[in-house]
């Protein structure tokens, strides 16, 4: 019986991950930083409040429990959601951080992005257009 729970688990893993193709981290098209995995996940968590360049970076979660996010999460920081939750709570209640600000969507991530040049989010890549400017993928 456990040979099947996990067999199920693992169908269910892998159609989740098949829900996103694959995970853009988007900026402004007039950012002339691109910055690589290890200062986005620094800026991710915090430990860092600007690009490689100096500019300001305000990151941009999807909401909390969207397969965009997880997959972020442990794609690109390697913890899982509850890992994360657990980061944050930590650094608010300390008083030594803030999580990133949090939007809906895909839609909603280009949005604030395009209209910012100190933003730094993530997408579907399939959601990419002009008005952003892909700097990592996974």
């Amino acid at each position: 019986m456990k040979m099947i729970q996990k067999l199920f688990a693992l169908v269910l893993f892998s159609f989740a991950t098949l829900a996103w193709s694959e995970v853009a981290v988007i900026v402004h098209p007039s950012n002339g930083d691109t910055p690589d995995a290890k200062e986005i996940e620094r800026i991710f968590l915090g430990k860092s409040k600007s690009f490689p360049g100096g500019g300001q970076a305000l990151p941009i979660n999807q909401a909390e429990g969207s397969d965009i996010r997880n997959a972020f999460d442990s794609g690109l920081l390697g913890r899982s959601a509850s890992q994360m939750k657990a980061y944050w709570s930590k650094l608010v209640f300390t008083g030594k951080g803030t999580p990133p600000q949090e939007v809906a969507g895909d839609a909603d991530v280009k949005a604030v992005v395009s209209s910012n040049p100190s933003t730094i989010g993530y997408i579907d890549a399939s959601a990419v257009d002009d008005s952003v400017k892909v700097v990592h993928k996974f």
